[in-house]
């Protein structure tokens, strides 16, 4: 989901839907071989490409404002337990 939002934000911006996938994959793929590569926590890499005033701190902060991270922890606990009624 955090791949096509992204894609369709490029579209939004003129970019095909194509290059709009391709490019959103590899960020994503980018990101998670750096985490898994460093072994830096994200936390630390996402403050490392955060520069004063610039691009990815703008994103970073409207993320955050609209709770990200709530939404995809809340996501989980709902996996969580509909998979522990399963069991049941």
């Amino acid at each position: 989901m955090m791949i096509d939002a992204m894609a369709d934000a490029g579209v939004k911006y003129g970019l095909t839907k194509k290059n709009a996938l391709l490019l959103a994959s590899k960020a994503v793929e980018g990101s998670a071989k750096m985490v898994i590569e460093t072994g830096i926590h994200p936390e630390q890499l996402k403050d490392n490409v955060c520069s004063p005033g610039g691009t990815t701190i703008a994103a970073v902060c409207e993320l955050e404002n609209k709770g990200f991270k709530t939404a995809v922890q809340a996501a989980i606990d709902a996996c969580v337990k509909r998979n522990n009624e399963m069991k049941q």
